[in-house]
């Protein structure tokens, strides 16, 4: 049996402005979908969001899952802190994951 993790992960404009959490199983494959807009009417080409800024790992779709629907219904300000914990200059992290 393989092992699967799961990464919640957050992304943001250039500006830092607008916030974008996901969740994958992949996250090389996603950061390229996002980078490239591979989804005409996805929100992150819309907004131009390709930056990582924040990244957690789970061993379980159902953990990384609730974490997900977790921080969406944060507001901006509660985001904020937990990105400036690891990332306190909200640099573009990505090297890291693909």
């Amino acid at each position: 049996m393989t092992d699967k993790i799961f990464f919640i992960y957050i992304l943001t404009n250039a500006n830092n402005t607008v916030l974008y959490i996901g969740l994958t199983s992949d996250i090389s494959k996603r950061l390229w979908e996002h980078e490239n807009g591979i989804y005409e009417k996805a929100f992150t080409k819309k907004y131009n969001i390709t930056k990582l800024i924040y990244v957690e790992i789970f061993g379980s779709a159902e953990h990384a899952s609730h974490r997900e629907y977790t921080l969406k219904r944060w507001q901006r300000t509660w985001k904020e802190k937990l990105i400036a914990q690891t990332n306190p200059m909200w640099e573009d992290i990505r090297e890291k994951y693909i």
